[in-house]
């Protein structure tokens, strides 16, 4: 027996779960398959950063969009999602960092982005007051935080349901193809219908898009974090470093959260990953020469997601440039978690309107074709 629907959404992280319930707000019916549980893999298990900071120019108005919808998040979603909002300060260690980081705000500047704001040495010790006074400034954008990631997937899978969403979890979606003017898949013993297909499987969804005659330059990485024994309330902002790779963010409990972008070894058929303890002892020493007040933590736990990298590091968002109906949405390259409100929204335009009016036209898949 075959299902028909409104549209056929492959992947339940946080763009899956998001494109979902903006198509159940625009009126349609769609059904969301997630081959583990929504939320399983990089949309679950991230550092959940909610940053405008530092991002290319071509995310830049997706995540604007995106901001504003984190700061009601729960006028969407019905739960706050853990969501703080006490900015994200990227930290220049040294006078050509600063400077480098100067060029960059004017550059946004002109532009007609006014996120980002340099500041000084003392502005950085107000914001961070542990940071070693090497440190002489960085940039701040004072809108950005943190939330929670698993939280905030179940919610947004949770809303998209009570909706009229179908949700099938556990199960993948296979044999995708086109026949008779709907795009059909194979869940189980069940099949589904509809007109229009959005690939949003995440580390997978590379693989749908070479089945269709829509090959890209993605690989599969896995981002690795950790988390510390508590220590003494000492930072509320998001911290990013310009040079070495390094974010954190201390939580309510006295734990800090390390990340940074070291990868571990991921194995995409078994979904799993091998940490790479090395890299994480690099990420541990660089906390300890920057924030002393870090050297007598511990490291209680280590973890990585799986997800997709891009070879220029921004996302596939947009259209197909070969088939009617089929919508691409992955390759988020570890910085997708904070978009993920606003390009649901903006895939829901697309299918539902046939446009949107945020600027996504650097992020198309066609970048890709000969």
């Amino acid at each position: 027996m075959t299902v028909l629907a409104d549209a056929i959404v492959v992947g339940g992280g946080i763009h899956g779960c998001s494109t979902a319930l903006h198509l159940c707000r625009a009126g349609l019916k769609p059904v969301l398959i997630e081959k583990d549980y929504a939320g399983r893999h990089a949309s679950g298990v991230n550092a959940g950063g909610v940053r405008q900071l530092a991002r290319h120019v071509a995310e830049i108005p997706l995540s604007i969009r995106s901001m504003d919808l984190w700061e009601r998040i729960a006028d969407l979603v019905d739960d706050e999602c853990g969501f703080e909002s006490h900015g994200q300060v990227l930290v220049a260690e040294d006078d050509g960092e600063l400077a480098a980081c100067a060029e960059r705000v004017a550059d946004l500047q002109d532009r007609g982005f006014t996120h980002e704001e340099l500041i000084d040495g003392a502005e950085l010790r107000r914001l961070v007051p542990a940071v070693a006074e090497t440190c002489p400034g960085g940039v701040v954008s004072r809108r950005d935080g943190a939330a929670q990631p698993a939280r905030t997937v179940a919610a947004f899978r949770r809303k998209a349901e009570a909706l009229g969403a179908i949700v099938r979890e556990g199960e993948a979606a296979t044999n995708v193809r086109r026949q008779d003017g709907l795009w059909r898949v194979d869940v189980g013993s069940a099949s589904y219908a509809a007109p229009v297909l959005v690939n949003a499987a995440g580390a997978w969804a590379g693989r749908i898009a070479a089945s269709l005659g829509e090959p890209v330059p993605v690989e599969t990485v896995a981002p690795m974090l950790m988390i510390t024994s508590k220590v003494p309330h000492f930072i509320d902002p998001v911290v990013i470093l310009r040079g070495r790779k390094l974010s954190f963010k201390q939580f309510g409990n006295g734990t800090v959260l390390i990340g940074g972008g070291h990868l571990a070894v991921p194995d995409q058929d078994r979904g799993t990953t091998v940490l790479d303890w090395r890299r994480l002892a690099e990420s541990a020493r660089t906390v300890f020469e920057l924030f002393p007040v870090m050297r007598e933590a511990t490291i209680l736990r280590a973890w990585a997601g799986i997800e997709a990298k891009m070879k220029d590091d921004l996302p596939v968002l947009g259209s197909s440039a070969r088939h009617e109906g089929l919508f691409h949405q992955f390759g988020f390259s570890l910085h997708g978690f904070q978009l993920g409100p606003a390009a649901g929204a903006v895939m829901a335009e697309l299918i539902v309107a046939g446009g949107t009016q945020t600027r996504i036209g650097d992020l198309g898949i066609a970048r890709f074709r000969s």
